[in-house]
């Protein structure tokens, strides 16, 4: 039955947000933004220790960094052990995506909580565990036990992204793409893949960062031959003073930030055209 009530009731406006959810969301982005204020100025100081507010003004510190091998050196192995991360994290998390959304039950619903453990379980508690294993297995301080090791924390929020995007999906279409002679991977690569192709750049880009930025795995997995960017932010501040690491601080927030944004952008100027 359709009347004029409904047709209000279809259309009414959503409740406005409340002025105290919006002062506490403002409260939470400058809670995220205030270490970049302090962090960002003092990568032009021309202090040789950290100092705020910085002295002088100056690009020493950003051209240290593009000129020392050894933040050279560990910028070039984060950059590797992330970009086969997202690789490896996307692949088995969108298999595992596409694979539990057409199972239903208790299994299904043991399976995703399993491959979300990582995300709960403590960092120390993963890393430990994962330390003494790749002891046996001659893994520590090697790109693939790098890569294994994040692929394991990266995985599940590829999971969650690409399970997000599946929501969405009519099945109807695979079975539209098998009448007219496709077979499962052709209807999976010309149907369910461009359907879904946001959630998997978005689990992909997630994967990436949180590869990227990793050091409680990297601190344990390190060898003096092969570590991470991250791993050598901490020694900068732990063994060493070294006022580098305000550039590779800013210059890792510049980049990001970039990652994050790009693909906005493009869908924005996708959606325009």
């Amino acid at each position: 039955m359709t009347g004029p009530a409904t047709t209000r009731r279809r259309y009414t406006k959503v409740d406005p947000i409340p002025w105290w959810l919006k002062a506490f969301g403002g409260l939470v982005v400058v809670f995220f933004i205030l270490p970049t204020l302090f962090v960002i100025p003092m990568s032009f100081s021309d202090a040789t220790t950290f100092q705020f507010p910085p002295q002088g003004f100056t690009w020493r510190l950003y051209e240290n960094f593009f000129t020392n091998p050894v933040w050279l050196d560990s910028l070039g192995n984060s950059f590797l052990v992330a970009t086969l991360t997202a690789l490896l994290a996307t692949t088995v998390g969108t298999a595992a995506a596409v694979a539990l959304s057409r199972l239903e039950g208790k299994f299904a619903q043991l399976v995703r909580t399993l491959l979300m453990v990582p995300i709960v379980a403590p960092a120390i508690v993963v890393a430990v565990a994962v330390y003494i294993t790749f002891l046996g297995w001659q893994l520590t301080g090697t790109v693939p036990g790098y890569v294994l090791a994040h692929t394991a924390i990266a995985v599940p929020y590829v999971l969650v992204s690409v399970t997000g995007a599946l929501g969405g999906f009519d099945p109807r279409l695979l079975r539209a793409a098998a009448s007219l002679g496709s077979s499962p991977a052709r209807a999976f690569v010309r149907v369910t893949m461009p359907l879904i192709s946001r959630g998997i750049l978005t689990g992909a880009i997630f994967a990436f960062i949180v590869s990227f930025d990793e050091v409680v795995l990297a601190l344990f997995l390190r060898s003096p031959l092969f570590q991470t960017m991250p791993v050598q932010m901490y020694n900068s501040v732990t063994v060493e003073i070294d006022p580098t690491i305000s550039a590779a601080s800013s210059l890792m927030v510049v980049a990001v930030t970039i990652i994050f944004l790009l693909p906005q952008l493009l869908r924005g100027r996708g959606g325009r055209r």
